[in-house]
């Protein structure tokens, strides 16, 4: 299943007609969560807030998210092991009072598990592809590693 949401503070018609428009294209079954958004999805499930117990199950179900570039979902796909797609509001657009979340993108763009769409073809395509997820190698545990094994060897050589 592909999960869609927008958060639950500021409506994102914008990115659920894109996905609404080709839901029916795609492979696998779409869930969006369309906060205060006016548009009514017609191709696919929607609920309009997802209750907060049912969230991790939603989210464990999941195959790809599709979201605002909101840094508690980045946090929670990364949590679960989730390829992202991130859409940006943009302020130009009426969608968000700045553009912090073109901001937040370009910060996060390439990383293991996150892609990034600007235009509604870029996330179609995203939608059609098998994509990578993201590490699920705790960085402070990397770091623990590397140096659990340096001292080993500094202690070894005295």
């Amino acid at each position: 299943m592909i999960l869609v949401t927008v958060g639950t503070q500021l409506p994102f018609d914008r990115l659920i007609k894109a996905v609404d428009s080709f839901a029916k294209d795609l492979t696998k079954p779409v869930l969006a969560q369309i906060g205060k958004g006016t548009y009514t999805p017609q191709n696919m499930k929607w609920i309009k807030n997802i209750e907060p117990q049912d969230f991790d199950k939603v989210f464990r179900d999941a195959t790809v998210i599709v979201s605002h570039a909101g840094i508690g979902t980045v946090l929670t796909a990364k949590r679960f092991g989730k390829p992202i797609i991130l859409i940006p509001r943009q302020a130009s657009l009426g969608e968000h009072r700045n553009d912090h979340q073109l901001a937040t993108v370009s910060q996060l763009e390439g990383r293991p598990g996150i892609y990034v769409a600007h235009t509604e073809e870029e996330l179609k395509n995203y939608l059609l592809q098998d994509l990578d997820s993201p590490s699920h190698e705790d960085p402070s545990e990397a770091g623990r590693a590397s140096l659990v094994s340096y001292l080993k060897g500094y202690l070894a050589e005295v």
